[in-house]
């Protein structure tokens, strides 16, 4: 049986698709993009924020689920433009300390809202 996970502080999905799928201990978060949740603003000025609030928009996904960034198994990353990959490596980086997850870093020709950058990930319960 799957439960639909939702939060207000994430972007509210803007197709047909929720935010995450959980199923047993298994947390399917869907794509997120750099949505600001309390105004639902696009904010993609710089690649630094954007990237942030990316994973920021995640973290808030997980934690509706009891989860954080430490229960993240596999990640995957889109890249308008593979030039932009060492800085959102590096941000991304940044929210793991260590057993960093599985992860494919793919760069695709338009991703939605024409943002730069969308991370969508797979978690599971300790």
């Amino acid at each position: 049986m799957k439960k639909v996970i939702f939060t207000a502080k994430a972007p509210a999905p803007i197709g047909p698709y929720n935010q995450a799928i959980q199923h047993k201990d298994i947390v399917y978060v869907s794509g997120q993009i750099a949505i600001n949740p309390a105004t639902g603003d696009l904010e993609i000025d710089t690649l630094d924020h954007e990237t942030h609030l990316v994973m920021k928009n995640l973290g808030a996904v997980l934690n509706a689920a009891g989860m954080d960034y430490t229960n993240i198994v596999k990640c995957s990353i889109f890249l308008s433009s593979m030039e932009s990959f060492g800085i959102v490596n590096e941000i991304y980086g940044s929210y793991f300390t260590d057993n960093f997850p599985a992860r494919e870093t793919v760069e695709v020709s338009c991703l939605p809202k024409h943002v730069n950058v969308e991370i969508s990930c797979v978690a599971v319960a300790n």
